[in-house]
């Protein structure tokens, strides 16, 4: 599983006064460029530093730490890290949706929003693009079919 950072990030700022924002999003991010066995511990000590003043930003940071370090432990390229690491591929599709079928005001069953729904997706794909790195996503797909070697992520998975 992997956390959006993006998200992380912005949940985190909201527990933190404005004149702490840039601070916290460069150490933030500075520390997910890291690999995991070295960012971790960064942003843990960062949260450790937040905690005596705004302990609820500590807790949002420690909050999920290890599965937003789950792409870095794949060893993906920098372009898919990026790409992967946000909401966006997931938040396109649902806005244009939304907006196809936000005027429906009378929905007859189910069904019904099942095919509206498809259609929507069918007719926003032609204003899809490709997403940053998609020439790296073999690497992805070999990552994700290697066995599972890191004992703590198979204790994390099968807790989960």
């Amino acid at each position: 599983m992997q956390r959006f950072r993006n998200r992380k990030l912005k949940n985190v700022l909201g527990h933190l006064p404005k004149d702490q924002h840039d601070q916290a999003k460069s150490t933030i991010k500075a520390a997910w460029k890291l690999d995991a066995d070295e960012g971790m511990p960064k942003l843990k000590q960062y949260a450790e530093w937040l905690e005596r003043d705004w302990p609820a930003a500590a807790d949002s940071l420690r909050e999920g730490l290890s599965e937003m370090f789950t792409i870095n432990r794949l060893c993906l390229p920098s372009q898919l890290r990026r790409c992967l690491g946000t909401t966006n591929l997931i938040d396109n599709g649902h806005s244009a949706i939304r907006h196809r079928m936000q005027r429906v005001k009378n929905w007859q069953n189910g069904k019904m929003v099942l095919r509206w729904a498809a259609a929507s997706f069918e007719a926003s794909s032609k204003n899809y693009r490709r997403i940053m790195g998609y020439e790296q996503l073999w690497i992805l797909k070999a990552a994700l079919e290697e066995p599972i070697k890191d004992e703590q992520l198979v204790q994390q998975a099968t807790a989960a």
